[in-house]
């Protein structure tokens, strides 16, 4: 028993996940998985309510990203310049001492959607990407997530694959919730 429990410790996670949430569906399938090569993967479909436009609206609110997360954070900086907007982040996370900082670069995809790369901070890899597009009668959006992230640390990436998938439930469920919101004001 206990050399099954290692031996799956010791591979690459992989988690998937389909379901509904409440009374507007979330249909999802969530995978995360080490990467070969360093960092960890997670990628996700997910549904939204609201057209993309109220999910791009709230992915774009860069000042209020650490709302979008259990995991502590604080905003140090939001500059745009030229279509591009960079943050600096500091990270306080319960697996990693301190604070870990991180500098990202966003922009805006043609045809719904955002970009996040990394510039610099306490992380060797850091891409985020949302695609956005219109569901069935244009009054959800399906998203498509990815997530590639490698800290400067000696955690296993094992260790870093099972919080991830935690959090980005969390992080989905906040996202949603906003997105309620905002269409419930709406109407």
């Amino acid at each position: 028993m206990l050399g099954g429990l290692m031996a799956s410790m010791l591979s690459p996670v992989v988690h998937v996940w389909a379901g509904e949430v409440g009374a507007i569906h979330l249909l999802r399938e969530l995978v995360v998985q080490a990467e070969p090569t360093g960092g960890v993967r997670a990628t996700a479909t997910l549904l939204f309510p609201g057209n993309p436009s109220v999910l791009h609206s709230i992915l774009t609110e860069y000042s209020k990203w650490p709302e979008l997360f259990e995991t502590k954070m604080r905003m140090a900086q939001v500059a745009e310049r030229e279509g591009h907007v960079l943050t600096d982040v500091y990270i306080s996370h319960p697996l990693l001492p301190g604070e870990q900082r991180l500098i990202c670069e966003s922009q805006v995809l043609p045809g719904g959607g955002l970009v996040t790369e990394l510039k610099g901070g306490d992380f060797k890899q850091y891409h985020r990407a949302w695609k956005l597009e219109a569901a069935g009668d244009g009054s959800q959006t399906r998203a498509e997530f990815e997530l590639l992230v490698e800290p400067k640390t000696m955690m296993p990436d094992w260790v870093i694959a099972v919080a991830m998938e935690r959090e980005l439930n969390v992080h989905f469920r906040l996202v949603r919730q906003r997105a309620l919101d905002r269409v419930t004001k709406e109407r």
